[in-house]
């Protein structure tokens, strides 16, 4: 088994605080394993300050691009996680847009969305996290 740590130049950079991929790689599969990902850009900007439709396109924008790092789509995801603060039913429709938009397959992965209290940073109002499974 192999694993191999990742950290595409164009997701956000926390100095090192954590890896934004994990791919591991046995015989006949690699899985892939994403870090949260938010709304900013490779300068740690936050886009889309107090806007959750702009956040959440920004977030699953960045999520295609850390499954792109591994040689991945969204149609290789199987579980998927979305953190909202401050979650309440009418947001259910902003973040369901953005997620239909970055996943238009017929077969989606898993799921689970939390309303959360807060995230790491302060202006984050979305973050979503996968795990991908592709042939190795």
């Amino acid at each position: 088994m192999e694993k191999h740590f990742i950290n595409p130049p164009e997701l956000p950079n926390w100095k090192n605080a954590f890896s934004q991929v994990v791919v591991v790689k046995s015989d006949s599969i690699q899985t892939i394993y994403l870090s949260g990902q938010v709304s900013a850009n490779q300068n740690n900007e936050l886009i889309g300050e107090n806007d959750l439709q702009t956040q959440a396109t920004q977030a699953f924008l960045n999520l295609q691009a850390a499954l792109g790092s591994a040689g991945a789509t969204t149609s290789d995801v199987v579980k998927i996680n979305i953190f909202v603060k401050d979650y309440n039913p009418s947001k259910a429709t902003i973040v369901g847009d953005a997620f239909r938009k970055a996943f238009p397959h017929e077969k989606l992965p898993a799921s689970t969305w939390l309303g959360v209290q807060a995230l790491a940073l302060e202006g984050l109002l979305i973050e979503i996290d996968a795990i991908a499974v592709i042939a190795a």
